[in-house]
C-alpha cells in the first residue's frame, strides 16, 4: 500500500527521531526506518537535542523520500517530561509497578505542555489526507491537542509497552483526563489481545464508555474509534542472514573458544527494573543448586547496557546487579570455570545475532513486557541444523505467539532453574520441532506485516 495508492502521505510521530547518520540501536527505530522507507513521507519528534533556554526549535532535512522534522527541547522540559512524567510515572504504572510511580502534578503539566508544543509544530505541516502513525507512551495526549488545531486526517496511536488493568491506571491521579485523550485517536494499537481487553474494561468501568464491540468502542461523548491488537515483529530473514554470517566474526569466534566447549546460556536487556534482572540471576544460581549434575556444563552471558543511569532507581539496580554476580561467582566458580559473565556494554547489533547463534539457552525473563523483540531474535538467529531453546516470561507479550518455549513465571525461581535444566536436557528433535513451529510464526508475522497490517486498518477506521 503505497502513499499514492492511500491518498496521502505517512506522518510518523514518535518522542524520538533517528535522523540520518544517527544509531539506530533500538528496535522501534529501526522498525519505524524501515516503515517509512517503504512508504515515503514524514517523521517528526525530538531531535535529541537540548537547547539550554527555550524548546521548540524546529530542524528539518530530508534523506530520499522520507523528510524529517524535529524540534529541540530545554533541559526543563525534558527533565520534566521525559525523565519526569514520562519515565518516573507512564513508565512503572505500564509496567504494573505502583511502589515506583511518582504522582507528581507538576510533571503531568510538562507533559501535557511537550505535547502541546508538539501539536503546535507538527499541524501546519499535515495534510488532510495524511495518515498519522504516533507511537507510545510519551504522547497519549497528541490527538486531542491535534484536533484543537483543527486538523481532521486519520490519526492512529500504537502503545508498545504493556496496558495494565483498569485498576491499576485509576490509581493516576490524572487518569481520566489522560487516558480520555486516546478518544481523539481513530485507531488505537496494542501489542496482544489480553492488552486490548484491558482497555476495553478501562473505557467501560472508569471512562463512562461502551463497548459496541470487540474493537469497537463508544466513548461517553458519543465519539467512535477503533481499537485492535498488532503484534510487533522483527525483519525474521534479516536476522537469520545476520547470524549466519556473523558466526565467524572475530568477537563470535573469541566467544565460543573461550566457552571451551561449554554450553552458553545468553540474556541481553536493556538495565531496567522491568526485566526481571535480579530475579534472573538468582533463578541461575537456583539452578546451579538444584541441578549439580549439570555444574560447569553452562556458562550464562548476561549483556545488560546501562539505560537511565541519572535516575536513582537504575542506579541502585545496577549496583544489585554487580553484588549479585559477584555472589554467584564467588560461591560457584572454579578455578577454569566462571559460571556468571555480566557485561554493561552495547554491541553491535549483527554481532549479538552471532552470540544468539552459539548459545543453546535464551533467557527473555521480563517480569512485564509489551512484547520483547529479543525473544524473536533468539529464535530467528537459531541454527536450523541444531537449534538452542528460548526460556521465556510468561509476562511478555512474546509468549502469546512463541508458545513452544519453556515459558516460565519469572518470579518463580524453582520454576526458572528447572525450566534452564530442562534446555539443557532436551533431546535434538524437540528442539529441532519447537523452534520450527515458532520460526515458521516468525516468517509469517515479520516487521513488514506488522506495519501493513497497522496502516490498512487506519486507512479503513
Amino acid at each position: 500500500m503505497s502513499g499514492r495508492e492511500r491518498g496521502g502521505r505517512l506522518v510518523v510521530v514518535s518522542n524520538r527521531v533517528a535522523v540520518p547518520g544517527e544509531s539506530r540501536a533500538g528496535g522501534l527505530a529501526v522498525a519505524l526506518q524501515a516503515t517509512l522507507e517503504e512508504f515515503g513521507g514524514l517523521w517528526f519528534g525530538w531531535s535529541g537535542r537540548i537547547d539550554p533556554l527555550r524548546s521548540g526549535r524546529l530542524r528539518e532535512q530530508q534523506a530520499g523520500d522520507i523528510r524529517y522534522a524535529t524540534i529541540d527541547l530545554s533541559r526543563r522540559d525534558h527533565a520534566d517530561y521525559y525523565n519526569g512524567f514520562a519515565n518516573r510515572s507512564l513508565w512503572p504504572l505500564l509496567h504494573f509497578r505502583m511502589d515506583l510511580v511518582d504522582y507528581s502534578r507538576e510533571t503531568y503539566a510538562a507533559y501535557r505542555r511537550v505535547n502541546a508544543l508538539f501539536a503546535e509544530k507538527l499541524a501546519p505541516l499535515l495534510r488532510e489526507d495524511d495518515l498519522v502513525w504516533v507511537h507510545d507512551y510519551h504522547l497519549i495526549p497528541l490527538a486531542a491537542l491535534l484536533r484543537e488545531r483543527d486538523v481532521r486526517c486519520r490519526l492512529g496511536f500504537f502503545l508498545h509497552v504493556p496496558m495494565p488493568s483498569s485498576d491499576l491506571l485509576a490509581a493516576l491521579p490524572q487518569h481520566g483526563r489522560l487516558f480520555e485523550g486516546l478518544s481523539a485517536y481513530d485507531l488505537v494499537g496494542f501489542q496482544t489481545t489480553r492488552d486490548l481487553e484491558r482497555f476495553q474494561d478501562y473505557v467501560r468501568l472508569f471512562g463512562r464508555g461502551n463497548v459496541i464491540a470487540p474493537g469497537v468502542l463508544e466513548t461517553a461523548g458519543g465519539r467512535r474509534l477503533r481499537a485492535g491488537a498488532f503484534p510487533i515483529s522483527i525483519d525474521t530473514a534479516l536476522i537469520a542472514r545476520q547470524a549466519r554470517e556473523a558466526i565467524d566474526k572475530a568477537s563470535v569466534r573469541r566467544l565460543r573458544d573461550s566457552l571451551s566447549g561449554r554450553a552458553l546460556a545468553i540474556g541481553v536487556d536493556r538495565l531496567d527494573y522491568s526485566k526481571g534482572l535480579p530475579e534472573r540471576f538468582r533463578a541461575y544460581e537456583r539452578y546451579l543448586q538444584r541441578h549439580p549434575e549439570q555444574r560447569g556444563k553452562l556458562t550464562y552471558l548476561q549483556i545488560a547496557p546501562v539505560s537511565r543511569g541519572d535516575v536513582a532507581e537504575y542506579r541502585a539496580l545496577r549496583q544489585e546487579l554487580e553484588q549479585l554476580a559477584g555472589h554467584v561467582n564467588g560461591g560457584h566458580a572454579e578455578p577454569d570455570w566462571t559460571p556468571m559473565r555480566y557485561v554493561n556494554r552495547n554491541f553491535a547489533h549483527p554481532t549479538l545475532t552471532g552470540f544468539y547463534r552459539l548459545a543453546r539457552v535464551g533467557l527473555v525473563t521480563p517480569l512485564r513486557d509489551g512484547m520483547n523483540l529479543v525473544a524473536k531474535e533468539f529464535v530467528a538467529a537459531q541454527n536450523p541444523a541444531d537449534p538452542g531453546v528460548l526460556v521465556l516470561s510468561s509476562f511478555a507479550g512474546a509468549a502469546r505467539e512463541l508458545d513452544r518455549a519453556l515459558l516460565v513465571n519469572p518470579y518463580d525461581l524453582d520454576g526458572v532453574a528447572d525450566a534452564i535444566a530442562s534446555a539443557m536436557r532436551m533431546r535434538h528433535g524437540e528442539r529441532v520441532e519447537r523452534w520450527r513451529a515458532m520460526m515458521d510464526t516468525l516468517l509469517a508475522h515479520d516487521i513488514a506485516a506488522w506495519r501493513r497490517d497497522y496502516l490498512a486498518a487506519l486507512a479503513e477506521a
